[in-house]
């Protein structure tokens, strides 16, 4: 399963890289595959192991603020193994041509 997740704390300013930070850790000490984005994290891993890390990252952010708004994305698909790159690597195929990075 891949889930991508956002957590913002609201009421602690504008520049949140040091709370994205605290996630961080959280997420790499899981020991789950990971890709960050400008906008959020992709997790890789089977459903309680992903749903766990997200909520102790939620936690979290609930110690360090009044708020906070987490969003989760969801991809699970049965009888695929879809991997943090296997969807990028589909479209890229399609179009005979690598994206960005």
């Amino acid at each position: 399963m891949l889930a991508e997740v956002s957590i913002v704390p609201l009421g602690k300013g504008e520049s949140l890289s040091g709370f994205v930070a605290e996630s961080m850790k959280i997420i790499e000490a899981s020991g789950l595959d990971y890709r960050m984005n400008p906008m959020g994290t992709v997790i890789m891993g089977d459903y309680d192991e992903v749903m766990g890390v997200i909520k102790k990252c939620h936690m979290r952010m609930m110690e360090l603020a009044p708020r906070t708004v987490t969003t989760i994305k969801i991809d699970d698909r049965k009888g695929v193994k879809v991997t943090l790159d296997s969807k990028v690597r589909s479209v890229e195929k399609k179009l005979g041509k690598r994206f960005k990075k």
